[in-house]
């Protein structure tokens, strides 16, 4: 799937190892984690039968997956383009 993140913030969050954010260091770590997963993933499917991301679908087109058990890393798949594509739209707190 082709993967695109927001904004700046989010794409320094990825690709700087030294940056933080506002995050703790476990969040960052998920957060890389589970983009470089949804760079590999095939299609929507390989979400939904992972079942520890806790793949959520939210209102308005967007979805959720877990980072922690504090933090959700919202997306929005964009099924316009061929093969579909992942916009990361944020880091939400959930508490």
């Amino acid at each position: 799937m082709e993967l695109r993140l927001a904004d700046k913030g989010l794409e320094r969050l990825y690709a700087d190892a030294r940056f933080p954010g506002k995050y703790s260091q476990g969040v960052v770590k998920a957060y890389r984690q589970l983009v470089h997963y949804i760079a590999q993933a095939t299609d929507e499917r390989d979400f939904r039968n992972m079942k520890s991301l806790h793949y959520e679908k939210l209102t308005g087109g967007l979805h959720s997956m877990r980072l922690n058990d504090q933090f959700r890393l919202i997306v929005e798949i964009d099924s316009g383009t061929p093969g579909n594509a992942v916009v990361i739209r944020g880091i939400e707190d959930y508490h």
